[in-house]
């Protein structure tokens, strides 16, 4: 039986869900789907346009945007907060999620979502294109920083690999909040 990319696309995140990063695989996703590897590659160029794809989907399942342009810059710092906390719970919502994520917006493959609106409102609220740029940066590097290390704490833990609490994460709205702080005192007023 053929399989769709949508098809694909869905078992290949419920593989990483269910196994991790390193189980997902072009080969075993072609097994699991009963077809041949090569009949994976009809859909997805590589690896690497699969996890692409798969970033991306993890993002569609997120947190619905809430969306909107805000005005001022208390308005545009809590935008950039929902976008922060929405981009953490779709990572979080899929095991090695951060993982992914990064590495297809790092690579430029893929879920370019997020930076996007983070420029978008950023540059509503007035800042310059340098700020603009190296703002939703340093915002992208905080969340996927946390979340990856959140992530993999969790799976430690529960895996009982290491002798660590959970609380023993920092706190990442306070970390959040340091950062857009930081970005606040630098828009116009």
């Amino acid at each position: 039986m053929p399989h769709h990319r949508a098809d694909v696309l869905a078992h290949a995140v419920q593989l990483l869900d269910a196994h991790g990063l390193a189980a997902l695989t072009m080969r075993r996703l072609g097994t699991e789907l009963r077809v041949q590897p090569s009949a994976i590659y009809h859909h997805f160029e590589n690896k690497q346009t699969l996890l692409a794809a798969v970033a991306d989907e993890i993002l569609v399942r997120g947190p619905a945007t809430r969306g909107g342009l805000p005005s001022g810059s208390h308005g545009a710092t809590e935008r950039l907060r929902e976008v922060c906390g929405d981009l953490r719970e779709a990572m979080l919502a899929v095991t090695d999620g951060a993982d992914v994520v990064a590495t297809a917006w790092a690579f430029g493959l893929g879920a370019q979502g997020p930076a996007r609106e983070l420029e978008r409102v950023l540059a509503a609220a007035g800042a310059d294109a340098e700020l603009v740029a190296v703002g939703s940066r340093t915002l992208l590097h905080y969340v996927f920083g946390h979340t990856f290390e959140e992530q993999t704490a969790r799976q430690a833990i529960s895996a009982g690999a290491v002798d660590r609490a959970l609380d023993s994460i920092p706190d990442f709205d306070l970390g959040l909040g340091l950062v857009l702080d930081g970005l606040r005192g630098r828009l116009p007023s």
